[in-house]
């Protein structure tokens, strides 16, 4: 039986990737609104933007542990 396109395990990573992209950019720009709403300490606001830069940077981690697996499966077909 022939797989679909996009339901393969790397397209599924692919699309955990982008989902924990938008995930953490929401949760960012939530987080910055609701912050300034409410008048936290800009202590505690960068607290948040260290939270995200680390969701970001573990979703380009990922991104590239993906790419380095295509790399590898690349001539095996």
């Amino acid at each position: 039986m022939a797989q679909k396109h996009g339901d393969t395990d790397q397209a599924k990573a692919g699309q955990r990737v982008a989902l924990l992209m938008a995930g953490v950019g929401v949760f960012w720009i939530l987080v910055n609104l609701i912050g300034s709403e409410y008048g936290w300490s800009n202590r505690t606001r960068a607290l948040f933007d260290l939270a995200a830069l680390a969701g970001f940077g573990f979703a380009l981690w990922q991104t590239y542990r993906l790419w380095r697996m295509r790399q590898n499966d690349k001539g095996k077909d």
